[in-house]
């Protein structure tokens, strides 16, 4: 297919990915491992994935595949799963990016997925493409030399420490409960758990290799860093299904007495600094995007997650990317919606990308209004929206890809 002159965008085959390899070490600045390459080809098949060519050179690349994500209401969508996205450095500014991504939403519109998501190195380049962030996470660093819980705090009890040998089959349990339950989260396949638990030294970022605690309702795993403070304890997956679990592990992390800190990633809500008695100690070292996401049948996706309260509204949608924006009334009852184009006048009118955004229960609705981003006609229809499109647990990328 050729979208743009002298640019052909096909089928990546087994002959391309020595040059694939090479356009993703020079895009994202890292080379993996000959086994790591080796998992993640088979969790991205190279039959699935794009590529940009240009007098026989690969200059543009694209892999997907699909996913098992959980929305609101503990309900599970399959999705189409992007990564890898990149350009060559020599090829910018020709449209190469939005000819593979033309043809990548063709082949998931085709085949019949609501949702596409991914998780995006850069910020200023996919709401063209109708994406929003969906999820947000929350860097926070502890000193943990000054921590002290309140009396009120439950101590749960009930941790293990666990070799990660020991570990892998009690936390592909655990996190696959985890998963059912927290918008966000995806079935996380087993040559991904390969992929973590095999713990390769290009994942350890000068960390050493990882250690792991275990309660039969969650798990942390965690590798030890020097920093110029002196030693930390790095959380890089930890799940609970209870509360009870999260504050036994928080616990333990915090009774590693050679740790001058933990570093972890925590949602908006985590109870964690509620449970100290000075909430200071869990500072906020970074917020960021975890996860984008984009509608791709604006009905299917809407009807696929519960809602937190009755609507009966009509939402004008832009898509400036696809076909699938338009004019929908989405009538919610006891969380079960439905929804349908119509020719009534909108109550909203907002950007797919909006919708996007709110569509896990992560970012209001009322911020977008606040940003002109979405048009309202009356405040108490937005209270509305806004209240119906949250959700009981914070949303949670499952694992990075």
């Amino acid at each position: 297919m050729t979208l743009i002159p002298g640019i052909t965008i096909r089928s990546a085959t087994a002959d391309d990915v020595a040059a694939i390899q090479l356009l993703g070490d020079t895009s994202f600045g890292m080379r993996g491992e000959p086994t790591h390459r080796e998992l993640r080809a088979r969790l991205f098949p190279i039959e699935e994935a794009i590529v940009a060519v240009d007098d026989g050179r690969v200059v543009g690349h694209a892999r997907s595949t699909r996913m098992t994500l959980t929305v609101p209401g503990e309900r599970t969508v399959d999705a189409c799963g992007i990564a890898g996205v990149g350009v060559a450095p020599t090829h910018r500014r020709r449209g190469i990016l939005r000819a593979m991504y033309t043809e990548q939403h063709r082949r998931t519109e085709a085949a019949g997925l609501a949702l596409t998501i991914f998780t995006a190195s850069q910020g200023a380049i996919y709401g063209r493409f109708g994406y929003g962030p969906t999820i947000r996470e929350n860097a926070v660093s502890i000193d943990r030399r000054f921590v002290e819980f309140l009396r009120s705090a439950p101590d749960p009890g009930g941790v293990v420490l666990s070799t990660i040998a020991d570990a892998g089959e009690p936390v592909r349990a655990i996190y696959d409960r985890w998963r059912r339950l927290v918008p966000g989260a995806q079935e996380r396949p087993e040559v991904r758990w390969q992929m973590e638990l095999s713990d390769p030294p290009a994942f350890r970022d000068g960390g050493t290799d990882l250690f792991a605690f275990l309660h039969p309702d969650g798990y942390a795993l965690y590798r030890y860093h020097h920093r110029e403070h002196g030693m930390a304890a790095v959380v890089t997956d930890m799940r609970a299904v209870t509360s009870e679990a999260n504050i036994a592990l928080w616990r333990a992390l915090l009774g590693l007495e050679l740790c001058s800190h933990v570093e972890a990633a925590i949602s908006d809500n985590d109870p964690l600094p509620y449970l100290l008695t000075d909430l200071r100690l869990v500072r906020t070292k970074a917020r960021y995007d975890a996860l984008w996401l984009r509608l791709m049948d604006v009905p299917t996706a809407l009807t696929a997650r519960s809602y937190l309260r009755d609507l009966d509204i009509v939402l004008a949608v832009r898509d400036p990317f696809r076909n699938a924006g338009g004019t929908f009334a989405l009538t919610v009852r006891d969380g079960i919606a439905e929804c349908i184009p119509t020719t009534r006048p909108p109550d909203f009118e907002l950007g797919i990308d909006v919708l996007a955004a709110m569509y896990l229960g992560a970012y209001p609705a009322r911020v977008f209004a606040a940003a002109n981003r979405l048009q309202a006609k009356d405040s108490m229809q937005l209270h509305a929206l806004d209240e119906a499109f949250g959700a009981e647990r914070d949303a949670v990328l499952g694992w990075f890809f």
